[in-house]
């Protein structure tokens, strides 16, 4: 059964394969797996109909039969358990794989998005010029210990798995923020992931969406 996910029609990062089904669709370009995208519109995505795929009115969602996932997360650990190739084979490999799957989710992507976020919300308001230093901070110290923890590995624990994938994606998000570049060996560890044949796949499937939308 070829699985079902959703996108935005019009993507607000402007074909940078930012959007969070941007995972989703590398996880299945580095499996194999054929599967449809459903685009929405922001309004659609608070319909029910969608709500009740995904309770929170984001993308992506997952729909596969009977089986309806939300949060990218959990949609790639599907796929994940589901085919090889992005998980290890060892259980212990494939638990700590895991564990920085949760790590890139909890730990590093939630100060990069709350800077994200400001620049794009706050950067008129009196206070921006004062939190954002702080928001620069709180991430320097996340990539600090990431890039102490890579050291010059070539991927997080050994071969490449879900863990590359989900944490090469939430480091993508600073591109341009000036922040990466004190980090080479992060730079070269997001470049390896990007020159990935799955992830160049998906990648230009995303900005072929973008261009359609653009061109609409």
């Amino acid at each position: 059964m070829i699985p079902t996910i959703t996108a935005f029609e019009s993507s607000p990062d402007r074909g940078r394969g930012l959007a969070r089904d941007m995972r989703v669709r590398w996880a299945l370009e580095e499996v194999g797996q054929p599967y449809d995208v459903r685009l929405l519109s922001f309004a659609a995505m608070k319909e029910p109909a969608h709500l009740a795929l995904h309770p929170f009115g984001q993308i992506p969602t997952w729909e596969e039969g009977e089986l309806v996932l939300f949060e990218s997360g959990g949609i790639i650990l599907h796929i994940a358990e589901q085919h090889a190739g992005l998980l290890p084979d060892d259980a212990n490999a494939r638990a700590r794989a895991i564990t920085w799957m949760f790590a890139a989710l909890n730990t590093v992507e939630p100060p990069i998005v709350d800077r994200s976020m400001a620049t794009i919300l706050e950067r008129d308001k009196s206070w921006y010029a004062e939190r954002l230093p702080m928001l620069d901070k709180q991430v320097r110290a996340r990539l600090d210990q990431l890039s102490a923890r890579l050291g010059d590995g070539e991927w997080l624990d050994g071969a490449f798995s879900a863990a590359d994938l989900m944490m090469v994606t939430v480091l993508r998000r600073l591109n341009g923020s000036g922040l990466l570049e004190d980090y080479p060996n992060l730079c070269a560890y997001i470049a390896r992931g990007e020159a990935r044949p799955a992830y160049q796949r998906a990648f230009a499937d995303k900005l072929a969406v973008f261009a359609a939308s653009a061109s609409g």
